[in-house]
C-alpha cells in the first residue's frame, strides 16, 4: 500500500538540464511513483536513495500547487519562451491523482497562462479525464504515452504495478480521436511482437523509441546499478538487453511509419 504525505511546496518549476535541455523547465505534481516500474532511473537518485524506503511505498502530495505555479509561471513568461516537460521524475497520472487533482489543476493554470508547450509523459490512462484542459492548450500540448511493448507478460514482469497495456493503447486513441496532439513512447524499449509498429500505426501517426543506454544518462550503467539485467537473464531475454536491440524494432516502424514520424531518444521529447 503506497503511503500519502502531503506537503507544501515553495517552488514547481526547475530549469531543464541533461536529457531536458531542449525545455525551459520540467515540473513534478509529486514526489514519489506508485507505480515503481522496475527500471526507473530515479530509484536511484537522491529522491529515492535519501528517502530511506522502497521506491514506490510512498508519494508526496504537493498541496496548494497550483498557486505556487501561478506565480512562477507568470515570472518565467517575462523572461522568454516557456517550455514544459511534465514530468521527469514522476507520472502526474499516477494513482494519487484520481483523488488528489494535483495535475489537474496545474493544467487548469496553464490554459490560464499558456506555455509555449508543454509535454506530458504518462504511462496513465487517466490523462483522458483532462481532455477538455488539453484541448485548451490546442498545438502547445502533446501527450506522450508510454508504451514500452505490446506483449502483456512482459508489462506483468517489469511494470506490474503499471496500467495494463490494452488500457494505454485505448486511452491513446481516444486523446488521438478528441483531437490531441498524441505520441507513443516505447521507452524504455521492452521485448515486443513482430507486430507492435503495426499496433502503433494505427492508433497515432508520430512514435519515440528509447532504450536504457541512451536515454538513462549514463550510457546504461544507472539501469544496470538496479539489476535490470538480471531480469533479462531469467526470462531469457538476453538478446533484447544490448545497445543495438533497438535497431529491428525501429527498421519495422520505419516501414509502419513516415520517415519524420519516427524519432529516436532524445529528439522525440523535444518541443
Amino acid at each position: 500500500m503506497t503511503r500519502i504525505v502531503r506537503k507544501e511546496p515553495k517552488t514547481l518549476l526547475n530549469k531543464g538540464t541533461g536529457f531536458l535541455e531542449g525545455y525551459s523547465h520540467s515540473l513534478n505534481p509529486y514526489s514519489g511513483c506508485s507505480f515503481a516500474c522496475s527500471y526507473c532511473y530515479v530509484r536511484g537518485m537522491p529522491v529515492s536513495l535519501f528517502r530511506g524506503e522502497e521506491w514506490g511505498s510512498w508519494v508526496d502530495v504537493k498541496q496548494g500547487a497550483a498557486d505556487v505555479l501561478r506565480k512562477e509561471l507568470s515570472r518565467a513568461k517575462t523572461k522568454g519562451p516557456v517550455t514544459i516537460f511534465m514530468s521527469s521524475s514522476t507520472d502526474p497520472y499516477q494513482p494519487a491523482e484520481a483523488k488528489e487533482l494535483v495535475t489537474r489543476s496545474l493544467l487548469e493554470v496553464m490554459t490560464q497562462l499558456p506555455p509555449d508547450f508543454l509535454l506530458v509523459q504518462t504511462r496513465s490512462p487517466l490523462v483522458t479525464r483532462d481532455i477538455d484542459l488539453l484541448l485548451k492548450l490546442g498545438e502547445r500540448v502533446r501527450v506522450s504515452m508510454t508504451i514500452e511493448t505490446d506483449r502483456e507478460d512482459i508489462r506483468r514482469a517489469f511494470t506490474p504495478s503499471a496500467p495494463p497495456i490494452a488500457a494505454r493503447l485505448r486511452a491513446l486513441r481516444e486523446l488521438a480521436e478528441a483531437g490531441v496532439p498524441t505520441q507513443a513512447a516505447i521507452a524504455p524499449l521492452l521485448p515486443s511482437s513482430e507486430g507492435f509498429a503495426e499496433t502503433l500505426r494505427a492508433i497515432v501517426d508520430r512514435v519515440c523509441v528509447d532504450d536504457y543506454f541512451m536515454g538513462d544518462g549514463s550510457g546504461g550503467k544507472r539501469t544496470k546499478r538496479l539489476g535490470i539485467d538480471k531480469l533479462y537473464d531469467e526470462l531469457q531475454l538476453q538478446e533484447w538487453y544490448s545497445p543495438s536491440a533497438y535497431h529491428s524494432l525501429l527498421e519495422r516502424l520505419r516501414r509502419a511509419f513516415p520517415p519524420d514520424a519516427v524519432l529516436v531518444s532524445q529528439a522525440g521529447f523535444l518541443p
